[in-house]
């Protein structure tokens, strides 16, 4: 028996796909402007004398629209999440004044940061960003918010509690961007962590050899262990996104373009954060092996109840995330890793990074989340 629809409520209500979405990415701002977080010392400067300073001699139109474009996301998203409490179009300055102050803290804090500077016209570009981006989400509110077309598909397809859930699943591909040791093994604790102790005390520490103890595995090893993390990392993200369909949504067609969508924007960073020519370099026989078996395994699973897909979700991205990290890094993937030529994409490496370690936490804390304890 098909579950009805949930009515409309008279109510406006807001947006937590919103809210969620500019609380991530908010997050991702912060971690990409104070990134590597490390080096901090007093430069004899106040936090905000860049203000005072004269605009940057040199600066390049690269630099201008991806500041422009950075910050073009948070407007809109805060203009979606003040609603209902204010009306689009007269959330547009809020959000706006909200951007700008959040930009000039990021920029004042880089004055302790030696390999940030901070600049007087990253705040004037981010602050134009937030605005261009707040208008935009003022104008197309009518397709998020109250009865819009894109709100009725949502509610026809996904479940009512599926807010938070579809916020994880559209960070997925954003995290995949990070060039990994297995094609989804997301979760890479270890370099971020001795990185984070070697500046804590001082000293150069490898937590990876003390892990592994200098384990070397043969390239059988390294073939089934990315064909085992790529299949769960695979399973577990499909698994995640199906469990917020209803049985009326064309669940298999949706959960497929969304798989495909996700190896896009993976080709396309690889594109663009190294060179056109190694767009399909996460292409290999085991990662071919490793999206094969993932795919039948969602196959299989996508006609057993959610209960059993959400558990069966986060033992797979609990396994993965275990042999990612239990795993050393294949030596063809850190050779290959250095012969890549990093473009200019190289300044959002900080955040890419930082969203590929936390996506895996996220998704397993929404599996386990109380909402799925309501009966839907």
């Amino acid at each position: 028996m098909v579950a009805p629809v949930p009515a409309a409520s008279a109510a406006p209500a807001a947006s937590s796909f919103a809210r969620v979405s500019l609380l991530v990415y908010t997050l991702l701002i912060v971690y990409a402007s104070w990134y590597p977080f490390s080096g901090w010392r007093d430069m004899g400067l106040g936090p905000f004398d860049y203000l005072g300073a004269r605009l940057p001699y040199y600066w390049t139109g690269f630099d201008v629209w991806t500041n422009v474009a950075g910050y073009a996301p948070l407007g809109a998203l805060l203009v979606l999440a003040m609603y209902p409490r204010l009306r689009p179009l007269w959330a547009i300055w809020p959000a706006t004044a909200v951007g700008v102050l959040l930009s000039a803290c990021m920029e004042a804090v880089q004055t302790w940061l030696p390999t940030r500077v901070p600049s007087n016209l990253d705040l004037i570009t981010n602050s134009a960003g937030v605005f261009l981006g707040a208008m935009l989400g003022a104008l197309s509110s009518r397709y998020f918010l109250r009865e819009s077309r894109f709100l009725a598909m949502r509610r026809r397809w996904f479940s009512g509690e599926a807010s938070r859930g579809l916020a994880v699943a559209g960070l997925w591909p954003l995290a995949l961007i990070y060039p990994q040791n297995h094609l989804f093994g997301l979760g890479h604790l270890v370099p971020p962590l001795s990185s984070f102790f070697s500046d804590l005390f001082d000293t150069p520490i490898d937590l990876a050899t003390t892990w592994i103890n200098n384990a070397q595995l043969s390239a059988e090893q390294y073939w089934l262990a990315d064909v085992i993390v790529t299949a769960c990392g695979l399973t577990g993200a499909a698994l995640l996104f199906l469990m917020l369909l209803r049985r009326q949504a064309p669940r298999r067609r949706l959960v497929l373009l969304y798989l495909l969508a996700c190896i896009a924007v993976k080709s396309l960073a690889c594109a663009l954060f190294f060179a056109p020519q190694n767009a399909f370099v996460w292409v290999s026989p085991s990662a071919a092996g490793g999206i094969m078996l993932g795919a039948m395994m969602v196959a299989g699973l996508s006609f057993a109840p959610p209960t059993a897909q959400r558990r069966v979700a986060a033992l797979a991205l609990i396994l993965s995330l275990a042999a990612t990290n239990a795993v050393p890094a294949n030596p063809y993937y850190i050779s290959t890793l250095e012969t890549w030529v990093q473009g200019k994409f190289l300044n959002f490496d900080g955040a890419a990074q930082f969203l590929s370690v936390l996506w895996p936490f996220l998704a397993i804390w929404f599996l386990y989340h109380p909402v799925h304890r309501k009966q839907k």
